[in-house]
Order: structure tokens, then C-alpha cells, then sequence
């Protein structure tokens, strides 16, 4: 197995227990991280910790404070928070069954891979990734990890399953108050028509691999460069890819999705737009009756 297990204990559905091991599924990408350095010397820049009025102060005179009122801490020591902590069961139970499309992508938070502890656990492995995979559900259950309770689902991915934690609902802000002054208009059935063809024009199975940290692969060159210039400054003027906003806020919607369109690989706009709206007729003459005569001149 390539990691050290997260977590060891079982998966418990009614009188049935299956001993299984949780991984991380996720790692730290390869972010760029910077230190601050005193330039004179090239040295690193500590931190203290200092109290107002007071100055610097020794690490085992702090506690933990929770601010009550405005300026007002309740303080608590280490070993009465870590009373609170909960201990670890070793067991998530299987309280609930949901339809995976019932929870919001909001609620998601880390994921896990669950396999089983060893080979006599694998057959009630099995069987209960398949009855989801059949039932189309999501396990819920409540776990405690490392002193804190989590609710987390488990739903199988290939020939394991996936635990993944879930945000409580306090935890979400609720979405009604950031969209709500967005108009609920019907758009214009040509316009849907091209995003619809636009959108099929780029569609394509996911592959992660395609996609990686542009700013973090830049941030590389650049040392790189630095390190090369042997510490020279480097700066380069870029001209912008006019992903900013424009000057006017009036925006040509309609050729701007053609014009996507019409690129290579695509779909004539044309066939796109199945609408269109019929040519105006030209107004008719008025009858000469119905002018009105023309003023005389006077003499």
C-alpha cells in the first residue's frame, strides 16, 4: 500500500462490519512558496511574539482566547480543549441513503480513498460498492478524525470507494443572497442556440492532465531566469490578451458567438442559428391623395 493509512477502523451497515483503511486522495500541488529575506545580509526574517505596550513575551505565557464581546476573551488551556476533542470510534456507521445529485458540489470538501483492511474484508467490500453502484446512492455517516466530527458520504470510484467530508450547513452561505438581483429573463433563442452549438463544439471527455498551474510554472521560469542573471532585475512588458473588461459595456453577443463559431473545427454559424428573424417589407408610397399640397409661393 503507498501511503501510511489516515485513518483504520470499519464501515458498519446494520449488523455487517467491513474493516477498511482510508488515504488521502489529494496532495499539495507544486505551489511557489517565498520567505521574506533582509537584503543587506541575505538572512531570513524571524517573527516574535510581542504584546502591545508590553514587547516580546515567552511562548508559555500564551494561551488560547475566545473572544466573547469586543475586547472581552474567555481563555481556555490546552488540555481542557483537548478534553472536548472527540475520540475516534474507529467505526462509520451508514445512517442514510441519498442520490448523489441530492447534495450540492458546496457541501464537498476533502476527499478519501477506502479500501479494504485485508483480504477477508474485500467480499463485504465488494458487495456493498456494488449495491451502490446499482442503487445509484451515496452512504452518509458521521466520523471522527483527529478530535473533530465530520458527516461524510461514500460512493465507489472504480474498484474502491471514495469517503469524502462535507461541510455542515452552517458552514455554506446560502446562494439566494449573491444571485438574487440577477434578472430571471428568458434569453433570445438564436443567442441559446449558438452557446449550445458553441458548447458542444468543446466538449470533450475530462482529463486533468491537461490542465496545470500556468502562474506556478512562470513563477519557476523566473527563478530560473533570476538565478541565470545572477540577480539582475527581470521584468518584462507584456501587452494584455484583452481578457480585462472592455471600455463599454455593450457587447455584440451575437457576433461575438458566431465569430466562435467560425473558427476552426466549428460548425458554420450559420447552421447554428436556426432562427431568423424575416427581412422587413419596404413601407408603401402613400397615395398622392393623401399628400398634402405643396404651399404656394407668395408674389
Amino acid at each position: 500500500m503507498p501511503a501510511r493509512a489516515y485513518w483504520q477502523g470499519q464501515i458498519r451497515l446494520a449488523l455487517v462490519s467491513i474493516p477498511v483503511e482510508i488515504y488521502s486522495a489529494t496532495k499539495s500541488g507544486a505551489s511557489i512558496s517565498f520567505k521574506q529575506i533582509h537584503e543587506p545580509t541575505g538572512k531570513p526574517i524571524h517573527y516574535e511574539k510581542v504584546v502591545t505596550g508590553i514587547g516580546p513575551i515567552d511562548t508559555d505565557e500564551i494561551m488560547k482566547g475566545y473572544e466573547v464581546e469586543k475586547g472581552e476573551y474567555v481563555l481556555l488551556e490546552q488540555d481542557e480543549i483537548d478534553a472536548v476533542k472527540l475520540e475516534s470510534k474507529k467505526t462509520l456507521e451508514l445512517t442514510q441513503f441519498v442520490d448523489a445529485h441530492e447534495i450540492d458540489v458546496l457541501y464537498y470538501e476533502k476527499p478519501y480513498f477506502v479500501v479494504p483492511a485485508d483480504d477477508l474484508a474485500e467480499e463485504a467490500f465488494i458487495v456493498l460498492r456494488e449495491a451502490l453502484r446499482r442503487t445509484k446512492k451515496v452512504g452518509l455517516g458521521q466520523l471522527a478524525l483527529r478530535g473533530r466530527e465530520y458527516v461524510v458520504s461514500l460512493k465507489p470510484c472504480g474498484r474502491g470507494m471514495v469517503l469524502e467530508t462535507l461541510r455542515y450547513a452552517d458552514e455554506v452561505n446560502k446562494a439566494q443572497s449573491y444571485f438574487r438581483e440577477i434578472p430571471d429573463d428568458t434569453p433570445d433563442a438564436d443567442l441559446l442556440d449558438l452557446a449550445e452549438a458553441l458548447i458542444q463544439k468543446k466538449s470533450a471527455a475530462f482529463d486533468p492532465a491537461e490542465f496545470h498551474d500556468r502562474y506556478v510554472d512562470a513563477l519557476k521560469d523566473l527563478v530560473a531566469r533570476k538565478r541565470k542573471a545572477k540577480g539582475h532585475k527581470i521584468i518584462e512588458d507584456k501587452e494584455g490578451d484583452g481578457g480585462g473588461r472592455s471600455g463599454s459595456n455593450v457587447v455584440d453577443l451575437m457576433a461575438a458567438l458566431k465569430k466562435s463559431m467560425e473558427k476552426p473545427g466549428g460548425a458554420p454559424a450559420k447552421a447554428a442559428a436556426a432562427k431568423k428573424a424575416p427581412a422587413k417589407k419596404p413601407a408603401a408610397a402613400k397615395p398622392a391623395a393623401a399628400r398634402k399640397p405643396a404651399a404656394k409661393k407668395r408674389a
